[in-house]
């Protein structure tokens, strides 16, 4: 860990998943000096609740790496990291999404966070990320003000696909197929196939109603 670049403050909060055998394995990694390149988070939970806090949440962590959200290109200055114990193959237990979104609720509240800013660690990274996951359940953490999801009903044209991802946040340096991955990943895990309308209409919904930097935000 180390300060954030420039003295910024944390205005979002990404959400891991570890691929790793045992909470207790990410942690014993997540700590370990001898990593390169080194590796840090803010927050590990175990499948069964336990919380481990391991950097300081004013601190820069070294969990985002490369990648993009809106108009911030350093996203580990500007983001909290929650690391999920889970390998991506299996659904989120009950005692470690309530302990999740106790500890979101928080730091929302600590940093002024809008559910917007709440994304997964695929969002920023697309072209080498899928965590948390298709079996992470974003819609429950929308209904209690935690994240973002989609209402039925926007429609737009198929052209309209990268201005509407880019308005969402996706970053315009990844290609069609890894931003359309990511899309499908946060809000229609079960979908197959080339872009559809379905796709667009949640793009278009999130595009109307959260624009990823409405708050002029800067990197």
């Amino acid at each position: 860990m180390n300060d954030r670049r420039g003295g910024v403050r944390p205005d979002i909060l990404l959400l891991h998943f570890t691929n790793m055998t045992t909470a207790e394995a990410a942690v014993e990694r997540l700590c370990d000096p001898a990593v390169i390149p080194p590796v840090s988070c803010h927050y590990v939970i175990a499948e069964d609740g336990r919380l481990w806090q391991l950097v300081p949440e004013d601190k820069r962590a070294w969990h985002a790496g490369l990648g993009r959200w809106g108009a911030v290109d350093e996203v580990n200055s500007r983001s909290i990291g929650i690391e999920l114990a889970n390998q991506g193959a299996h659904p989120f237990p009950e005692p470690q999404m309530r302990v999740l979104e106790r500890l979101v609720r928080g730091i929302m509240d600590r940093w002024a966070i809008p559910p917007e800013r709440v994304i997964g660690h695929s969002d920023m990274a697309p072209n080498r990320k899928d965590d948390p996951g298709p079996r992470f359940d974003w819609r429950r953490l929308a209904r209690q003000g935690l994240a973002i999801w989609p209402m039925p009903g926007a429609r737009a044209s198929l052209s309209d696909f990268r201005k509407l991802t880019a308005l969402v946040g996706y970053g315009p340096e990844f290609d069609d197929a890894d931003v359309l991955k990511a899309v499908r990943l946060r809000y229609r895990p079960w979908a197959r196939g080339p872009l559809d309308a379905a796709d667009m209409a949640v793009l278009a919904d999130i595009a109307a109603r959260f624009p990823v930097d409405r708050q002029g935000k800067r990197a």
